[in-house]
This record gives C-alpha cells, sequence and structure tokens, in this order.
C-alpha cells in the first residue's frame, strides 16, 4: 500500500480498464464510503478526507475513490457521446459488484451526486448514506456558464507554481478561506506531472457533452432524481459562494427531504474541499448517525 491506498482496476461492461483507490480495510458494522468526483475530476480530490476516514482510530471505515472513464487513471473512451452521467452510474454499478460491496455510504462532488441520483434507480439498495457536495436537483446555468468558460479557455501552466496561480487567479474570490497548503494540495489533486509540467488529468474531448448544453434555457431539474433518496439519509453541503447550488434550491430540498442535513461552508464556491477545516469530522459523524439508523 503507497501513500495509505492501494490500486485497484477493473473493466466496464464495454471494455474499459477503469480505475479506483481503496483505503483501510472493511470494517464490519461500519459502512465502505464511496467517493464520486465532479466533471473532469478525479480521485485525488479525496485523497486527504480519504486518509482521515480510513485512518480514524475509534471509526475507522474503508473508503473507495473511483476515476470516471476518461479521468484520472481510467482509460478513455474511444466514443464521447458515452461521458453520461448513466453511463458513468452503471460503471461505478459495475464497480462496486467486482468488489463485492452491496451498500455503502457516498460522498458526491457536483457530478458525482448527479451519478448518485442515477444509482438510485440503478441500485437503490447500494445507498446507505448520502453525502452532496455542492449539487442539487437545479444546476444554476450561470455555474454551468463559468466551468465551461474556464475549461475550455484553461491556460497550459508551466510547473507547479504557474498551476497555483492561475487557480487562484480564477477561483481565488470565490475560496477566500483556503490556505496556501489547500490551493497546493487542490493543484495537484487536478493535474498529473509530466517531466515537472502540469498536465489537465481527464480526456478534452469530455468538453464535447458541454457544447451542446443551451444555457440560454434553465436546465432540466432533477426532482424526481431526487426524489429516490427520500428514505435515505442525506447532508447537503454548500459552498456559501457557490454559483452552481442556489440557496432557494438547497432550501427547497430540505423541504423535500425534511430528514435532510445542511451545511454551509463559508469562504468556499464551487465546490468545497471537503478535508478542509471541521468537514472530515462532521462528515464521520453524519456516517455514524447513518449507520444507527439503517445497519
Amino acid at each position: 500500500m503507497g501513500e495509505g491506498f492501494n490500486d485497484f482496476f477493473y473493466t466496464s461492461s464495454d471494455g474499459l480498464r477503469l480505475h479506483a483507490r481503496l483505503y483501510g480495510r472493511r470494517v464490519e458494522g461500519r459502512l465502505p464510503v464511496v467517493c464520486l468526483p465532479g466533471l473532469t475530476r478525479n480521485v485525488r480530490d479525496f485523497h486527504a478526507l480519504a486518509l482521515a476516514l480510513a485512518g480514524n482510530e475509534k471509526r475507522p471505515r474503508q473508503v473507495i475513490a473511483f476515476d470516471y472513464r476518461g479521468r484520472g487513471g481510467s482509460d478513455p473512451d474511444p466514443q464521447w457521446r458515452n461521458y453520461t452521467v448513466a453511463r458513468e452510474a452503471a460503471d461505478i454499478r459495475d464497480g462496486l459488484t467486482v468488489l463485492g460491496i452491496p451498500h455503502a455510504a457516498f460522498i458526491g462532488t457536483s457530478r458525482g451526486g448527479l451519478v448518485i441520483m442515477a444509482l438510485t434507480a440503478l441500485r437503490p439498495a447500494a445507498l446507505k448514506a448520502v453525502v452532496l457536495n455542492d449539487i442539487g436537483p437545479v444546476i444554476e446555468g450561470a455555474g454551468l456558464a463559468h466551468i465551461r468558460s474556464y475549461l475550455e479557455n484553461a491556460p497550459k501552466p508551466q510547473d507547479l507554481a504557474d498551476a497555483i496561480r492561475v487557480l487562484k487567479a480564477v477561483h481565488g474570490e470565490a475560496f477566500s478561506a483556503l490556505a496556501d497548503a489547500d490551493w497546493e494540495r487542490q493543484t495537484r489533486a487536478l493535474y498529473r506531472f509530466e517531466d515537472g509540467r502540469p498536465v489537465a488529468d481527464f480526456d478534452r474531448r469530455l468538453l464535447k457533452t458541454l457544447r451542446g448544453v443551451d444555457l440560454s434555457r434553465p436546465l432540466p431539474a432533477l426532482w424526481p432524481q431526487f426524489e429516490g433518496l427520500k428514505a435515505i439519509p442525506v447532508l447537503a453541503i454548500r459552498g456559501a459562494n457557490s454559483t452552481l447550488l442556489s440557496v432557494d434550491t438547497l432550501s427547497e430540498m430540505a423541504r423535500r427531504h425534511p430528514e435532510m442535513e445542511t451545511l454551509t461552508v463559508e469562504g468556499q464556491g464551487h465546490a468545497p474541499l471537503l478535508e478542509t477545516g471541521d468537514l472530515p469530522r462532521r462528515i464521520d459523524a453524519f456516517f455514524t448517525r447513518a449507520e444507527r439508523r439503517t445497519l
């Protein structure tokens, strides 16, 4: 086990080699945690949080972080139109089957939360507790437009320091709470490094899936998919400066799911870094409460 995890590979139903990281060991009576990243992100986003959860002295639990197809250590898909939430949810379902995980607690950041909602149809029994990190059934067009513009026009940094400077320039105002160590950790998560040079760690053809989205009209709401979580303990986390998940949507989520817990992270935007501040403890405590209810 290097750096606190083991790499795990499995084959998708259409023949791609997909990657996940495994932290810690399965513990009887404790839910394993499945971590699902954002649109262009990868397992490294969850590294610090996974170490905290798996290394908890009182309540250690196994953590599994998945790379979607075309991201991180997973193969790119030769057909870019397969970069869909439904396809990715099916890949996660298959990965859980190969790993022998019948149910788990789930953390979904941004697109990861949409994948979780899709799993309510594909494998509802797998979901015993859910953390939605800055994502809900209504995606604000302004937030998605910002993401699309950034991804399409992102400069190519020359080294780590340059990459940190770029991230701060684009996201610094929304993430005023981050310290220098947070920015470096976030940068190292976003990029892989080839001969010291940062390279975005996703298939660039993924951006084609965003170009067909008409942002002049409201995006389709996913309330029916969210309703699939009504019987499941949910913690919804929102960055106070988020432009993707609105305060109104978070309030409506709480109205429709009266037992849902909410948490707003000051000084962060889309999406909050889950390893910062008191978030690891809050997430662990939420999972512990869910275990008492569901196991």
